[in-house]
């Protein structure tokens, strides 16, 4: 059973990996920051952490869709 070809990413895998280390780091800073700091900038962290969330996963979207054989060359 052969697979589909998967179309590309807008992403290349570099920024692939920029992207998961800053969606970390975010992700565990807020709650580091929430628990430290007395005002409520930490939020600001968790609007990042889910931008870059977004990011990533319309990537993974376009990844999985099949890639288009219909012309070949």
């Amino acid at each position: 059973m052969r697979r589909a070809p998967h179309a590309p990413g807008f992403l290349t895998v570099r920024q692939r990996r920029f992207a998961w280390l800053g969606f970390m780091l975010t992700a565990l800073q807020a709650p580091l920051a929430a628990r430290l700091l007395p005002d409520d900038s930490w939020l600001f962290s968790i609007v990042v952490a889910l931008m870059v969330a977004t990011v990533i996963l319309a990537d993974d979207a376009m990844r999985r869709r099949p890639a288009d054989v219909s012309h070949p060359e």
